[in-house]
């Protein structure tokens, strides 16, 4: 369930009201006459079904400049008309996409950050750490750490709506984050190779890494399905399910291994870092954006009514 708080101009309450009550699976209206401040009006509390979020969203859009519509998850609801209100609603909670809450989740995650940067750095210095000491258990944690899947849902997202903008600041975000952190891997990587700590010899003896610089339509087909899946614990909410992905691709250990083999010169092994990096990035924008088609065309009582 998700908890609505909406404020009305306190003449079209009633308007707000009988939305509500026509909306299947909306439940607990409650109406303060009054109470809102600013802006001015009337505020009306509601439980609704995932699946009605988007009904209810979509005809009450006028309230974005009239007035406000605010939504948060219920993590308990012991009523027994939530339970009705959840059974009347077309759909499966799971299998609802709100898409005004995608919408500015991707934005928030296009935007280029210092948390944003500092975690990609990190995790690019542990995967070009593991590219070193030939240890797959490093590349889990770097793959984990990566902040990427974000801007490529929003490069998802943007290309469904055709929302150009978005498109573009993700691409930048994107490509901010891997070059911000291939270059300081790179830095790193150069000095301890001057102080004499690594050599080529390094990148001779680890082969539990080697795949990721041998890209193959496996690469690809790994990229397909984890696209898929990022996408729909995105929309899902499955935050288990999302790092499942993120151990599935090998985005930051191909950067990781690039900016170290640029460090030792080793042009063979950076172009197989940069392929493998390519095939992911394509596999996973071109997955991603079809599983977003299909959930809105396929399954449409998750977004009827949708402005989005």
């Amino acid at each position: 369930m998700l908890h609505l708080r909406l404020i009305s101009p306190a003449g079209r309450t009633d308007e707000v009201t009988a939305v509500l009550e026509d909306c299947p699976g909306v439940t607990n209206i409650v109406v303060l006459t009054g109470a809102g401040r600013v802006p001015k009006g009337d505020v009306i509390l509601c439980d609704a079904a995932r699946e009605s979020a988007n009904e209810v969203i979509g005809r009450l859009g006028w309230l974005r400049s009239e007035g406000s519509i605010a939504a948060e998850q219920v993590d308990l609801s012991l009523s027994e008309v939530a339970d009705e209100a959840v059974e009347e609603a077309p759909g499966h909670p799971d299998d609802a996409v709100i898409w005004e809450e995608l919408a500015q989740r991707v934005s928030a995650d296009s935007r280029v950050t210092w948390a944003y940067l500092t975690f990609f750095v990190i995790a690019t210095m542990l995967s070009g750490i593991g590219v070193l000491q030939n240890s797959p258990i490093l590349m889990v944690g770097a793959m984990v750490l990566g902040p990427e899947f974000g801007a490529i849902a929003a490069i998802c997202f943007g290309l469904l709506h055709r929302h150009w903008h978005l498109i573009v600041t993700s691409l930048r975000t994107l490509v901010v984050g891997f070059l911000v952190a291939i270059v300081v891997t790179f830095a790193c990587a150069l000095v301890i190779h001057l102080l004499g700590w690594i050599d080529i010899g390094n990148l001779e003896s680890n082969a539990e890494v080697q795949f990721i610089v041998k890209p193959d339509r496996w690469s690809f087909i790994v990229a397909l399905l984890a696209g898929a899946a990022g996408v729909l614990s995105v929309t899902a909410g499955k935050s288990s399910a999302l790092i499942g992905v993120f151990i599935s691709v090998t985005t930051v250990p191909a950067a990781g291994y690039a900016a170290v083999a640029l460090a030792l010169a080793d042009w063979k092994e950076v172009a197989g870092s940069v392929s493998q990096l390519a095939v992911n990035i394509l596999g996973m924008v071109i997955a991603g954006t079809v599983t977003l088609q299909i959930q809105r065309r396929f399954w449409p009582q998750v977004g009827r009514r949708s402005s989005v």
